[in-house]
């Protein structure tokens, strides 16, 4: 009992303590604006601000979409996703934007939609001004003004937002009651100045005979003063829409007389937020709300002007007085946390003196559940021991059929080996032949290599490879090691040599064991060794040990690799060299064996040093581990691997042209394989990595690519990739050739846009039969997509990249046919591609030359000019860019067998409008 009412004490006095006021609800606003360059929409955001800072419990959030629908949507989507309480919308158009509205609206937030609607009526307010009626007193008010007979032109907003669709309905009625308006023009503005002034100024003549020009806002009216302006018709009547106050905007406009009117168009900033306050607090609202307007002219605007001043200075005395509010209201904010803490210390205290006493209490319960969890524990740890020793059983079944696998696996290697070093000594065997065989006696070597040191390590996983050790002299043994090598060392340009000041160094050692070791150290070396590099063995005897060094100038390790470098199956990522992660893991066990060590010193592109230590004497080892004999087996060693694949050269196939293949592949025997293979039918380029093939592919564009996925620098996926994305090389089909078998891996791979995906092991006829396949295929684009291009233009432009480079050349050459000073300079300029890959890429995709193209394009102009238009030859001949009618005479006889004067008269002979006439 006394404890209950203690508690009750406690919590008491931490409520009365602790207890604060309950808060009062936040609403969040989200407001998606479709852009705010402008001045009245930065208006519209001024005013919500200016109504919101007497609502302090209200947040706006506010997006922009930069007039770009697609991102506005996004942006609508994200707002749901914040958790707003109503959403206030400006929508950039109509219909992109009506499915995401419904979207929030059939969910149950209310919408308002400002200034522009949508599609449907799936809204809770809309407000905005009546745009038809704006468009009409337009109307009225240029025939007024006017006095009922003029020409205007009219200018129109972003053709699919509903102002722009309103504003021209109502403008069109408000002029059709007057017969003397004429309307001339109607150009799009798209509601930017810059657009408005390019629009009218590619009007002409019509701009100059116009006496009124009527601009769907203010902005676009600035932009048709300007090009009245730039026209000379400095008295140009312009009319505007929106009337602004502040700098630059409508209302300075008007009374700077840059504009002879303007419609006023409220933004409705005020009226929103007004209206989302009555609808979350459940008001009823009508569905549409329209803001008057009225013409703001040289009568009116000083007025106007004033009004808005005045605002503006009511407005920052608001802001003045609510940061006083909030400076007091920081200080009682603080004052009360004051109170607050010292009331929950109090608390506190008396809190943790109960619960002291509450855990004495608890600790004596604790303590008898430990005791049965100690139990279950135990019993948990037999019935683990129990699934381990089952676990161990299951991993050396594993192990036996593994070991037993790789036993059968030499077997069929003998039989391989065999046959293959009988043929390769056949004197009649030709110098292809003999490189493919070659190829397999190596790499069957190197097969039969990985097998015995699978053997090896699983020997010594169970302690089933016993030392025989021998007094043998070290030094000996490491010049025999460094000779087998000499050959490798000689071919590759590199310092192979043994370094030691000892004559002779007796060492009690298992000679075929040493003999792996050293063998993986010096071929590691030699791997990651350049060519005119140095691999040394240093041998020194230090004390009562004999320290062996494998020392090579290569490219090193990172500390990471050095980290793992003997773990077991670890595979560094060091450029294109991978090996089975089994080499140094048996070195160090092998070394191990003879009570030694191995360490390893290096760092990135500093070399590399593996240090071996064996004691010198016996006595370390067991009787049973003792070897009279000092003879060993002789290790069989396969160096060829570390050689330079030989590039043999092929005398080219006389003929036509033939495709050019660029190989990118890493593994520079498989690399020859496949050039030796396809050279036949092919020209070939080589790459051994990713980097290098994306270069070659720019400077060379080649008709193919075949491409290994798994490659060192760029892998396959970034260089298809990027291959594809780029306009000069989006047209070349792309082969990918992996090791990577899964379905996913596979759709990776064709979702980049890759044109064939061959798995390895390959039949090498479905890799040639896929290239085959895919330029022939190259071939029938190139017929299907020059139907309708020019004459002239010969090649397969098989993707939209290609067709918008051909698209862009033609129309720069159609652009200057007239300029006789152009040049191919002046295409690559403007194509900012450099003038080699400018030749390439034509020549690739159009199958001729830039001048002879810009030559059959003239000629074509001239032939329709003489054809269709009563003009001289001599006009003909500068027109379509001739530097004389004399060279134009030639050029168009030599081409057309006909004089132009000639095939000027003929057609007006016949009076057809076909031109059978053939080139030459």
């Amino acid at each position: 009992m006394s404890r209950t009412v203690l508690v009750v004490l406690i919590l008491s006095a931490f409520a009365a303590g602790c207890g604060q006021p309950a808060k009062i609800r936040h609403f969040r606003i989200g407001f998606s604006q479709c852009g705010d360059a402008d001045h009245w929409r930065k208006s519209m955001l001024a005013e919500m601000q200016r109504e919101l800072s007497f609502h302090p419990d209200i947040e706006l959030i506010y997006k922009q979409a930069d007039d770009n629908s697609q991102l506005q949507i996004r942006q609508v989507k994200e707002l749901l996703a914040e958790g707003i309480d109503l959403l206030i919308i400006s929508p950039n158009e109509a219909s992109p934007l009506t499915p995401v509205v419904e979207e929030v609206y059939n969910q149950g937030i209310p919408v308002i939609v400002v200034d522009r609607k949508i599609a449907s009526t799936s809204y809770t307010n809309y407000i905005g001004a009546d745009n038809y009626e704006i468009g009409r007193i337009a109307g009225e008010y240029v025939a007024a003004l006017l006095k009922g007979k003029g020409k205007v032109i009219e200018v129109i907003g972003l053709p699919a937002s509903s102002p722009a669709i309103e504003r021209k309905r109502g403008f069109s009625d408000g002029i059709s009651r007057h017969p003397g308006i004429r309307l001339l023009e109607q150009v799009h503005g798209d509601w930017v100045m810059q657009k408005s002034e390019s629009a009218l100024g590619n009007t002409g003549n019509l701009l100059r005979e116009a006496d009124l020009v009527f601009a769907h806002n203010d902005v676009m009216a600035l932009g048709a003063r300007h090009a009245a302006i730039r026209a000379g018709a400095h008295d140009m009547k312009i009319i505007g829409v929106d009337a602004l106050p502040g700098k630059g905007a409508g209302l300075e406009m008007v009374s700077g007389k840059q504009l002879n009117a303007s419609l006023l168009y409220p933004t409705g900033g005020t009226e929103a937020i007004r209206n989302a306050i009555s609808i979350m607090n459940k008001a009823l609202l009508p569905k549409e709300t329209f803001l008057q307007t009225l013409v703001v002219d040289s009568t009116n605007v000083r007025m106007m002007q004033l009004q808005s001043d005045k605002i503006f200075n009511q407005q920052k005395d608001i802001e003045l007085q609510q940061g006083m509010i909030a400076e007091q209201l920081r200080v009682y904010k603080s004052q009360r946390t004051m109170l607050y803490v010292l009331g929950i210390t109090l608390c506190a205290a008396v809190f943790f003196a109960g619960l002291l006493w509450y855990s004495r209490n608890l600790n004596k319960q604790i303590n008898r559940k430990l005791a049965l969890q100690n139990e279950e524990i135990s019993r948990q740890s037999r019935q683990l021991m129990e699934m381990s020793a089952a676990a161990a059983e299951a991993n050396e079944a594993r192990i036996s059929f593994f070991t037993n696998i790789s036993h059968e696996i030499r077997t069929p290697l003998t039989l391989i080996t065999g046959p293959l070093d009988e043929m390769l000594q056949h004197s009649r065997l030709q110098g292809g032949d003999r490189q493919q065989l070659s190829l397999v006696r190596r790499n069957a070597n190197r097969l039969l290599h990985l097998v015995n040191q699978l053997m090896d390590f699983r020997k010594l996983e169970f302690s089933k490879m016993q030392v025989r050790a021998s007094e043998n002299d070290l030094v000996l043994f490491c010049h025999e090691i460094v000779e087998i090598f000499q050959q490798t060392a000689r071919k590759r340009g590199m310092d192979c040599r043994l370094v030691t000041s000892e004559r002779s160094l007796p060492v009690w050692m298992d000679s075929g064991m040493m003999d792996k070791v050293l063998f993986n150290l010096m071929s590691n070396a030699f791997k990651f060794t350049p060519d005119q590099g140095a691999v040394l063995i240093k041998l020194e005897k230090r004390g009562g040990e004999a320290v062996i060094q494998v020392q090579d100038t290569g490219i090193g390790m990172s500390a990471e690799v050095m980290q793992h470098a003997f773990d077991t199956f670890y595979q560094g990522d060091v450029n294109n060299h991978k090996g089975s992660g089994l080499g140094l893991a048996l070195c160090k066990e092998l070394v191990q064996l003879h009570h030694g060590s191995i360490t390893a010193s290096s760092g990135k592109n500093r070399g590399t040093i593996f240090t071996v230590t064996i004691p010198l004497g016996k006595d370390h080892f067991r009787p049973e581990e003792l070897s009279g004999s000092s003879a060993r087996e002789e290790p069989q060693f396969y160096t060829a691997d570390l050689l330079p694949v030989p590039d043999e050269q092929l005398e080219p196939v006389a003929g036509n042209r033939r495709f050019v293949i660029l190989l990118v592949e890493d593994n520079p025997e498989l690399r020859s394989f496949i050039r030796l293979r396809l050279s036949h039918d092919y020209e070939v380029l080589e790459a051994e990595n990713g980097q290098q093939g994306l270069q070659m592919a720019f400077e060379y564009l080649p008709d193919g690519i075949i491409c290994d996925v798994m490659m060192p620098v760029k892998d396959g996926h970034a260089l298809l990739k990027e291959i594809k994305a780029d306009v000069r090389t989006a047209h070349i089909p792309v082969v990918l050739l992996t090791a990577r078998v899964t379905p996913d891996q596979q759709v990776e791979g064709l979702q980049n846009k890759a044109d064939a995906y061959i798995v390895k092991p390959f039949d090498f006829k479905i890799l040639q039969h896929t290239l085959n396949s895919l330029m022939a295929n190259r071939s029938h684009l190139k017929e299907h997509f020059t139907a309708d291009v020019p004459a002239g233009l010969r090649s397969a432009v098989s993707r939209k990249t290609e067709l918008r480079f051909v698209s862009e050349f033609t129309s720069i050459v159609e652009n200057n046919i007239g300029n006789e000073d152009f040049s191919i300079e002046d295409i690559y300029r403007q194509m900012n591609i450099s003038k080699v890959q400018l030749y390439r890429k034509v020549k690739a995709l159009m199958g001729t030359n830039i001048n002879e193209y810009i030559l059959n394009t003239r000629l074509q102009k001239a032939r329709y000019c003489l054809q269709h238009e009563d003009i001289s030859v001599a006009e003909v001949a500068y027109k379509t860019g001739f530097s004389s009618p004399a060279y134009f005479s030639t050029v168009f006889k030599s081409k057309l067998g006909v004089s132009p004067t000639a095939y000027k008269g003929k057609k007006k002979d016949n009076g057809t409008g076909n031109d059978k006439a053939e080139w030459t």
